[in-house]
C-alpha cells in the first residue's frame, strides 16, 4: 500500500460511522498518547530518572522522612512499583532507609543530601517538561484540562 493510500485511509477515518466505534475518540486512547507524548518530553530533560522516580524524590523533598508504603499511596503507585523505585533510588545514594522505631516492620524513607540537591535541581526542569507537555494548549485549556483530569483521578 503507497503512502498516498494510507493517508486516505486515514481521511476515510476521520469521517465517523454512524453508531461506530472510533479508537481515537476513546479516553483511554488519548490519554495513553498524551502520557507518551510527556514520557518522551520528559525522557528529553531528565534522562537519568524515570517520572516515577522524580516523583518519588519530588514527594519526599515536599513532606520529608515517611513510609514506604505512604509514599506509594502519595504518588500513586503500588506496594511493589514503589518498592523497586525506592530500592533504585537508595542504590544511587539518592534515598536512605531505615526501620521505623516502634515498628520494625515499616520502612522508613529520606531523601539524603545528594537526593536533595538533585531533586532541587530537576525542580526547573520539571516546570519546563510540564509547559512543554502543554505547549498546544492556551493558558486556559491548559488549566481547564488539568482541572478536569483531577476530577476523574
Amino acid at each position: 500500500m503507497s503512502g498516498e493510500e494510507n493517508v486516505l485511509k486515514l481521511v476515510a477515518a476521520d469521517e465517523p460511522e454512524p453508531g461506530g466505534y472510533r479508537l481515537e475518540e476513546q479516553i483511554g486512547f488519548i490519554l495513553r498518547r498524551a502520557h507518551q507524548r510527556h514520557v518522551s518530553v520528559f525522557a528529553s530533560r531528565i534522562g537519568d530518572l524515570t517520572p516515577p522516580q522524580f516523583a518519588a524524590l519530588a514527594r519526599l523533598r515536599d513532606i520529608g522522612e515517611t513510609s514506604q508504603n505512604q509514599l506509594g499511596s502519595l504518588v500513586a503507585m503500588d506496594a511493589a512499583t514503589v518498592k523497586g523505585v525506592i530500592d533504585r533510588l537508595a542504590a544511587r545514594g539518592l534515598v536512605e532507609l531505615r526501620k521505623h522505631d516502634a515498628d520494625k516492620r515499616r520502612l522508613m524513607v529520606r531523601l539524603t543530601e545528594d537526593g536533595r540537591r538533585v531533586v532541587e535541581g530537576l525542580i526547573p526542569r520539571a516546570e519546563q517538561i510540564t509547559a512543554e507537555t502543554l505547549a498546544p494548549l492556551n493558558a486556559r485549556e491548559a488549566a481547564t484540562l488539568t482541572r478536569l483530569l483531577s476530577r476523574i483521578v
